[in-house]
C-alpha cells in the first residue's frame, strides 16, 4: 500500500535536510503561528522543533491517507502531503505535523497538538 515505508523513510530524510538548511517554508504561516501559539511556542522555534520531529518520526508514525493526499495550495500545487504523529519532548506532548518536499524546501502544511477527532481516529 502506497506510499511504502522506503517512500516515507526517503521523505522524512529529506525534510531533515531541508530543515539542517534552513529551507522551511510555512504555506499558511497565520494557521502555523495560530497552532504554535496555542502550544506556547513561537514561529522562531520552527526549526528546532521540526529537528527534534523528523530526527524522531519513524515510517510507522504516518496518518497520513494511502496513496497521499494531493496539496491544492497555490504554492505547493499537486505536491503529495506527508502526516505524521509522534511524540515531542520539546513541546510536551504529541504532534501532527504535515508538509511536502518541492524544489529542496520543507514545505509545512501543518503543525499542532494531534487531534485524533480530526483524523476520524
Amino acid at each position: 500500500m502506497l506510499p511504502s515505508r522506503k517512500t516515507l523513510t526517503g521523505k522524512l530524510l529529506l525534510a531533515q535536510k531541508a530543515s539542517e538548511k534552513g529551507n522551511i517554508i510555512p504555506v499558511a504561516p497565520d494557521i502555523i503561528v495560530a497552532d504554535l501559539m496555542e502550544l506556547g511556542r513561537s514561529v522562531e522555534e520552527i526549526p528546532q522543533i521540526l529537528f527534534e520531529l523528523l530526527k524522531n518520526t519513524r515510517p510507522d508514525d504516518y496518518v497520513g491517507t494511502r496513496p497521499p493526499q494531493r496539496s491544492y495550495e497555490a504554492v505547493i500545487p499537486d505536491c503529495e502531503l506527508f502526516a505524521f504523529r509522534t511524540k515531542s519532548k520539546t513541546i510536551g506532548c504529541t504532534v501532527y505535523y504535515k508538509f511536502t518536499i518541492k524544489d529542496d524546501k520543507l514545505w509545512l502544511v501543518s503543525l499542532h497538538r494531534d487531534r485524533p477527532e480530526k483524523r476520524g481516529k
